[in-house]
Formats: structure tokens, sequence, C-alpha cells
């Protein structure tokens, strides 16, 4: 199989292209795992597939020895909406006035084509680096992210395998290509709360228990609650309420029940045992008949300090002349299962202000110096 020069300044905008065109659905690949193998392999990457239920995860290494240089990423995207909004068939890639349009443009699969091609470029010119580089690409990101990243580091993590360094390609900037990297996130925690009262007729309110009136008080606390001050790196914790629901439609019925969904999103200040700990203690306190089963997304992770960030930031100012903010805003990501063995972990990507959104689409400018800004990485950590 022939591919683009990399060294072509339209290589990374042809790949991203590509791989638009598969429409990989979460949990869907699509055959973008194929079609990265492909070009690794021509590179000398061992390549090994991993699937675990209907997930198809991709592990590939060229290299026997550490350091390990791990790019990391997703391939599925989350559902395209009305097409009837799209300025353009969201799996047809079409630039408009130097924007690049398609789902998965920012999200992430300019990025997966980008590290691609720093790949070929930095091993045209270093064929003998140190360490190995690898990739680890799932199709179960914008999923429940259960068959993906998690079980290739459950499997990596068996056989003793691991990662120094992890550059995951979420799109990360915000409003210049590098202005933010994610050297951590918040962890999430959820939480489904129902609240038990007693059905009845609202004109006879002695005879039942409305729980929305006994549970608003507790509700009130737990959203005025400050659960921690944040730190250096990390905001205050946040508790929302996501969903609430109560009643049978009828508006002459006391219901028996109150639902309320909500979610921490939490600092290194607090843990999940004080978290479960201090909501049940308000709840108590109020005196609430309840059940409240608990889920965790992921903990909190932070690479403050080290080799990765620091080729990052000197990466980032070297090609795009900016000195990048260190964060960890926004949501969760598959960074969260790789942190915990040890491995640095930055998150550096494009703009992020179009993902997941009608017309979701990504600057064609910023493709050849985001992949530069890899090739850049790679020269710093890998090369001889």
């Amino acid at each position: 199989m022939s591919f683009t020069d990399p060294s072509s300044s339209t290589a990374t905008l042809e790949f991203t292209q590509q791989l638009i065109r598969q429409p990989s659905l979460t949990p869907e690949d699509a055959d973008c795992q194929q079609l990265m193998a492909q070009r690794l392999a021509a590179i000398g990457f061992n390549i090994e597939w991993m699937p675990f239920g209907e997930v198809m995860n991709l592990w590939a290494r060229r290299g026997n020895d550490g350091p390990v240089l791990c790019f990391a990423g997703h391939t599925d995207v989350v559902p395209t909406g009305d097409l009837n909004r799209w300025d353009s068939l969201p799996f047809e890639p079409e630039i408009r006035d130097g924007l690049l349009y398609g789902r998965g443009a920012a999200d992430m699969k300019s990025a997966l084509a980008a590290m691609v091609v720093a790949c070929e470029r930095f091993i045209a010119n270093c064929p003998d680096h140190r360490g190995s580089i690898a990739f680890l690409i799932t199709s179960d990101e914008e999923g429940p992210s259960i068959n993906g990243t998690v079980k290739v580091i459950e499997a990596l993590e068996a056989r003793q395998e691991k990662i120094t360094w992890c550059l995951v390609g979420e799109p990360s900037s915000t409003t210049r290509l590098g202005d933010v990297i994610k050297n951590g996130r918040r962890g999430s925690l959820n939480g489904i709360l129902t609240v038990h009262g007693k059905q009845g007729h609202v004109a006879y309110p002695h005879l039942a228990n409305n729980p929305v009136h006994a549970a608003a008080p507790a509700l009130a606390e737990l959203c005025a609650e400050v659960w921690d001050q944040g730190n250096e790196f990390f905001p205050q914790t946040s508790f929302q309420i996501s969903n609430i629901s109560a009643g049978t439609g009828a508006n002459n019925v006391i219901p028996a029940d109150l639902a309320v969904v909500f979610n921490f999103r939490f600092s290194t200040e607090v843990t999940v045992e004080q978290l479960k700990a201090r909501t049940e203690a308000i709840l108590k306190k109020h005196g609430l008949s309840y059940t409240l089963p608990w889920s965790l997304s992921g903990l909190p992770f932070l690479t403050a300090k080290g080799e990765l960030v620091a080729a990052a930031q000197t990466a980032i100012r070297d090609i795009q002349g900016l000195e990048t903010e260190l964060s960890t805003s926004g949501g969760t990501s598959d960074g969260r299962f790789i942190a915990p063995t040890g491995a640095q972990v930055v998150e550096l990507g494009v703009i992020n202000a179009s993902i997941h959104q009608i017309n979701e689409h990504v600057a064609v400018a910023d493709l050849e110096p985001l992949t530069r800004i890899y090739t850049r990485i790679l020269e710093q950590l890998l090369a001889v």
C-alpha cells in the first residue's frame, strides 16, 4: 500500500480525511485502526490486536527496551445528531474557509493522523532511536469505556509491560493550538439517589409522605456544601445534580419516590470514601429514607512535573511560540486508566470548541504544526 509522503505538509490532512470517512460510531472502529496499523507496520511497528467484547483495540510497539513513549487515543466518535443540521455530511470530509469539517475532525482523528505522520518522519530521520514507541488505540472511549483502554492496560500490566510517558491526543487547546495541555484530570464519582416516601392524595398530605418535600433541604445543603478548596493544579470539588424526577404525571398524586442523579468532579484534596461518607451524613441528618448506589468513573490524576511535561512545553514553544498553560479542567479521558500505572500522562491536541457538536471541525492550518509538535516531543525524548 502506498501512502502520502510523510514529509509533505498535506500528509496529516490527507490521513485525517481518510479517517473521517470511516463511520466509526462508538463502539465501532470501522477499520480506522487497520488503516493506522498498516502505516505503522510499514515503519517497523509490531502490531497486536486486543479485542475485548465488541471493542477492537490496537497495541503497536516499535522497540523492545525502555523508556516507552506511548501515543494513546480513540477512533470511535459520538453520534452525528440530526443530519439535516449539518452543512456537509459528517463522514464526507469537506474543507470550507480553511476548516476541515466532519465527525471526529477535532475529537480526535486529526490527532491520530498527526501521531502516525510524526512517527513516520521521526523514524525516517532516527531509525535507531532509543527505547520504544507505542500506540494504544481503542474504539471504546466515547462509550462505556469498559472494554477499551482499561482492559489493554490490565493486559499490559499482567505481563509487566510498562509505559514511561503517554501522550493522549484529546483536543486540549482552547483558542490557539498548544495554548493549553492537560496534565491531569479531576475524578468523577456518580450517585443515583432514591428518596423513599409514601404515595397519596395531595388533598390529604397527612396520610402520605412527600419525598420531594423531605429531600429538598438535604439537596440544598449538598448543593451549598464546600467539599474542598482545590489546590495549585485542581479547582475545588464540584457537586452537580444532572437529573431529578418524581411523580406519576398526575397533579393530584403525591409521589412515592424521588430519583436524583448527581456527580462529583473532585480534586486530589478529597477521597472517594470521604465524599460518600459526607454525602450520606447529610442525608441521614435530614432523616431521609433512601437508597444510594455509587459508581466511580475515574480517580483524579496529575503529572505535575517531569520529562513529558517539559518536552511538551518546549515543543509548543519551538513550533507555536507559546508558553502553554497546564490545566486539569474538563471531563474525563482514558488517561485516567494509564496514569495509575506510574506513567507520566499529558493530553495535547487541537482546539476543542466544536467537539461533539453539529459541524465539528478543525483548522487545516493546525494540522501540520500539531504533527511538528509531536515530532519534536519524539526527538527530545527518544533521539539518540
